[in-house]
């Protein structure tokens, strides 16, 4: 039996007496039955403590109980002690599994076969129970992982409690109907659980999964809001200097959008406190906003002050956060030093003049961007720190980690809404009853750019996915996030450009006059070639990104396969390269062939990618395709009938082994 589903009951005298209650001892109750006592083969008994800021509290509660130290002991979860008290106990019972065989023969055999036969009964249940069905959709969806553990959805970590354990192990025992109709309050502060968190190598996890919530997606509308006043005052001057703006502004509001999204990913805390942190939060994103604008004129020192502002906010929160979580103290503060430390570089570049104030912007945003991704490789305690190495390990033994169910989930949301604007930045009011001109042919155009690349990014780099980027490894997590803001920012770039030379009338079928106001005063004759450099860098760099980010996963290997991945990215990058070097031949070419050659480019890529994926020798079209029929059925024969008929040598009759099967299923009916 795995002493790891034996719950073993305390002891009513310190001797060697003990009971024992067996449980399921295969996968029945990994995630929802724990060991809290252990009793050595000497009568001692082991009380597990989850971390180790439960060890005194829980000796204190012994002590009371017990006051004969020398009758127990306390082992953390997960230590060498705990492992050497289960192997001990593992062996005790072994030693008492194999008297009983000794001492009861056949009737001890025939007692284990019934308990294999329950075992796998009570497995079939938890298969089909809320926390398998969600465990292994989550598996099916992002990956398998060997090294994530699930808790309980009653169970959490908290200011009081740091325990891995559930607390409460009755997950088959709840009252569904009495939760059903019993409603739940809302409090104005509720104690804040870590979602899930990294301790010895093992991510530990609530089982039941994060929803976005409607106040986060409320945030990503404001920040495509940002996206579009960014754009759109980057594109009215296309310049080296509007890049530069366009650059900084991007990657300060995207910081603030990633503060908000790792706090309320990492922490659970569904009360009134957390949505007025969250409307503070975005007062102070608006107030960077209405003053991206005049960022070389006079609005820079309010700007920079809004976004230290809301660093420091989010610093503060994390220190409050680790002062209700000890748990994971160590990490929340980490996180609120780089988020104070880069601030003093962005309060100098406030006293000092252009262009040297861009040195004091570009080593504040580093720290911005990096130092999160820094203090990730010291809390893994690498072997790069040398003589730190075992400071790191012993002071970052919980490290909280992000839900890849909320962060995917609510990266994708974010994605759909650039998408969504870059779509909404192409329309324009005709004002000719037949439209079905070059200003419709761009808009049409540009369309299938922003289906094309929702396609790839949504359904090409995900298929057959084997293991997600976040779940795959450290280095290709990094990856993945790291890929998004550049995505984000050169599609966004593209998208305001875009909007710009759709209503270009540089053509022969394009006339100012069939434009409706204001659309018609924003038509120019000629686009200028800052605007062409936007549209196809930003479109590029995009293409290119989406390349790095499907490059991070780990997809299944297609038998058969027409293309490999490693060949179609590679197309990819060269794809985005032509795309890039387009306005070199700027002068040969009107805004509607400017736009019709990069669709075509990009759409290349989505047909590149679909028969890639398809195999050699199988049908595509499927018109062809001939239907063959599988069929499966559990034949009523035991082992021991199916042994002793290979044994003789005799043929099954499948006919008479259904026509059993049907009188039997016939018979239960009747009963």
């Amino acid at each position: 039996m795995d002493p790891a589903k034996v719950q073993i009951e305390h002891p009513k005298r310190p001797d060697h007496s003990h009971s024992e209650k067996h449980e399921p001892h295969h996968h029945t109750h990994e995630f929802l039955s724990k060991i809290r006592k252990i009793i050595r083969s000497n009568g001692k008994i082991a009380h597990v403590a989850g971390s180790p800021a439960d060890v005194e509290p829980l000796k204190r509660r012994i002590s009371t109980i017990l006051p004969n130290e020398d009758e127990w002991d306390i082992v953390i979860h997960g230590s060498e002690d705990h492992l050497e008290a289960l192997r001990d106990a593992h062996n005790h019972h072994e030693i008492l599994r194999n008297g009983l065989r000794v001492k009861h023969g056949h009737d001890f055999d025939e007692f284990e076969r019934i308990i294999k036969e329950l075992d796998k009964l009570q497995h079939e249940l938890h298969q089909i129970s809320e926390h398998a069905v969600k465990l292994d959709a989550n598996f099916s969806k992002y990956g398998y992982s060997a090294n994530l553990r699930s808790l309980p959805a009653e169970s959490g970590t908290n200011s009081s409690s740091a325990s891995t354990l559930g607390a409460h192990d009755d997950h088959e025992h709840r009252d569904w109907e009495s939760e059903r109709n019993q409603g739940d309050h809302m409090v104005f502060f509720q104690t804040p659980v870590i979602r899930q968190y990294f301790h010895k190598g093992f991510l530990w996890r609530a089982s039941d999964a994060t929803e976005i919530a409607s106040y986060e997606l409320f945030v990503d509308l404001l920040y495509v809001g940002i996206l579009a006043i960014t754009g759109d005052s980057a594109s009215e001057n296309p310049t080296g200097e509007s890049l530069l703006r366009f650059a900084i502004t991007f990657t300060m509001a995207w910081k603030v959008w990633g503060d908000l999204s790792q706090a309320i990913s990492w922490i659970s805390m569904d009360d009134i406190i957390r949505r007025l942190s969250v409307m503070f939060f975005m007062v102070l994103l608006l107030g960077m906003t209405v003053n991206m604008g005049g960022f070389y004129e006079g609005t820079y020192t309010p700007l920079v002050a809004f976004y230290i502002a809301a660093r420091w906010f989010c610093g503060f929160y994390f220190l409050w956060m680790a002062y209700l979580m000890p748990i994971v103290r160590e990490s929340f503060i980490g996180s609120a030093i780089i988020s104070f430390f880069p601030a003093f570089f962005w309060i100098g570049s406030i006293h000092v003049e252009e262009p040297n104030r861009q040195a004091l912007i570009w080593v504040a945003l580093f720290f911005d961007i990096m130092g999160p991704a820094l203090l990730v490789a010291i809390e893994r305690a690498p072997n790069w720190l040398g003589s730190a190495k075992p400071w790191a390990e012993r002071i970052f033994q919980f490290i909280p980690g992000n839900n890849i169910e909320h962060k995917i989930e609510r990266t994708n949301a974010f994605v759909s809404l650039v998408f969504g604007y870059s779509v909404v930045a192409l329309l324009y009011q005709s004002a000719v009853p037949i439209g079905i001109n070059a200003y419709f042919v761009k808009a049409v155009l540009g369309l299938i750019q922003a289906f094309t690349f929702n396609w790839l990014y949504f359904e090409i780099d995900n298929f057959n996915m084997h293991s997600h980027a976040i779940r795959r490894h450290f280095f290709s997590a990094f990856l993945w996030i790291s890929a998004h803001m550049p995505f984000t920012m050169a599609f966004s770039l593209a998208g305001a450009a875009l909007s710009k030379i759709v209503l270009a009338h540089d053509t022969a079928d394009a006339d100012p006059e069939n434009l409706m106001d204001p659309y018609k005063t924003k038509s120019e004759a000629e686009v200028e070639v800052g605007l062409y450099w936007f549209y196809c860098a930003g479109l590029g760099v995009a293409l290119i990104s989406t390349g790095m980010i499907s490059l991070s996963h780990r997809t299944k290997v297609i038998p058969g396969a027409r293309m490999t991945k490693n060949a179609r990215l590679s197309y990819r990058l060269l794809a985005g390269v032509a795309i890039i070097l387009l306005p070199l031949a700027h002068e040969r070419m009107n805004s509607l062939e400017f736009v019709a050659v990069t669709t075509c480019i990009v759409f290349s890529v989505l047909l590149l990618e679909l028969a890639g994926t398809t195999c050699s020798g199988a049908e595509f079209w499927g018109f062809r395709e001939k239907r063959f029929c599988t069929y499966s059925a559990n034949c009523k024969i035991s082992k021991r009938e199916l042994a002793e008929k290979a044994k003789t040598g005799e043929v099954l009759d499948l006919e008479k082994l259904a026509m059993k099967g049907k009188k039997e299923n016939q018979d239960d009916l009747v009963l």
